[in-house]
């Protein structure tokens, strides 16, 4: 008797290693895949904006971040004492110019470089959702509660997704024709704009992303499908009922790392693991012979990988090394 039901993901050929570069951008989902690609120490570049939800934030960003665009003080917006973005997520906002400036304009020309280098571009989609900024009429990826009336929710539809998705993909090609691009949907739902409405919202992107695949030669994974048709539980989910728990999360990341992570790697994937859980040791007494021989073996094992792999960088015993 069957208490669940189990995707049938097949292996990709064209996966990924440890010489692999991976960009990612989207919504908090993609965060959450950042930090087990970071935790086994995969190259990646995650998200030069911020989190962003929308299809048109994340075609924007991936613009301007191709076009190498330098922002100045006439792109920002000054709201209570800060100046912020509404091309970015809230945590590039600052009470000093220069800060904002200076952080925003770094992870351009960062994330410039990694597409131009990127094996893989992982983009996750989270909405359909988007809200327009009446001052400018722009869309905007973050409203940074700026009061409600200076904008206009709007729904994109299908065609507008689809389009937006067909230049996301062309911009990448042309800069980067190697590039292999997978998108997804967050399993996370949004619904604050109402339980029918996110319903809606997840059916364009589907909708969409379906429509570009198979003729751009792209490729999805269904972390959405996951969450709903296989995880069907809330004890999957974290106490707001809507955002995926660690062991779903987990979860997820097995299936991902089976169906798109070479199979070659899954040994040093290990030695990986097993020093990350090292450098996480909370000794009881740091300064006893045990523990220094610990920390000799320790080293040992990391320069063992390193002389082999010297992308590989650990952090410093003590680090936050560990994932969510």
């Amino acid at each position: 008797m069957a208490f669940r039901t189990k995707l049938n993901i097949p292996k990709e050929k064209k996966t990924i290693d440890y010489n692999s570069n991976i960009v990612l951008f989207g919504s908090c989902f993609t965060k959450n895949m950042e930090r087990h690609l970071s935790y086994y120490k995969f190259q990646n570049d995650s998200n030069p904006y911020g989190i962003i939800f929308n299809p048109k934030a994340i075609e924007k960003a991936i613009t301007e971040c191709i076009e190498n665009k330098e922002y100045n003080q006439h792109d920002l917006y000054y709201h209570e004492e800060s100046w912020l973005s509404l091309n970015h997520h809230t945590k590039f906002s600052s009470l000093i110019l220069g800060q904002v400036l200076t952080q925003i304009n770094s992870e351009i020309k960062e994330a410039n470089q990694a597409l131009l280098n990127a094996s893989h571009v992982f983009i996750t989609l989270g909405t359909s959702w988007v809200y327009r900024f009446t001052d400018t009429e722009n869309l905007v990826a973050n409203c940074h509660k700026i009061p409600q009336k200076k904008f206009k929710k709007e729904l994109l539809s299908i065609i507008e997704i689809k389009e937006s998705l067909n230049n996301i993909v062309s911009l990448i090609k042309q800069v980067n024709p190697k590039a292999i691009i997978l998108f997804t949907v967050s399993p996370v739902r949004h619904v604050r704009n109402g339980f029918i409405e996110n319903t809606q919202s997840k059916a364009h992107l589907h909708t969409a992303i379906q429509q570009i695949i198979d003729h751009n030669k792209t490729f999805y994974f269904p972390s959405y499908e996951i969450m709903m048709d296989d995880l069907r539980d809330y004890r999957f989910y974290k106490d707001d009922l809507l955002h995926p728990n660690e062991t779903a999360m987990e979860y997820i990341w097995e299936i991902f790392k089976k169906s798109w992570i070479n199979e070659k790697s899954y040994p040093l994937m290990k030695k990986i693991e097993s020093v990350q859980k090292s450098l996480n040791h909370k000794p009881f007494q740091k300064d006893s012979l045990k523990h220094q021989e610990f920390i000799k073996n320790l080293n040992k094992k990391i320069e063992a990988i390193t002389v082999n792999y010297p992308r590989i960088k650990f952090n410093k015993k003590g680090s936050n090394a560990t994932l969510p």
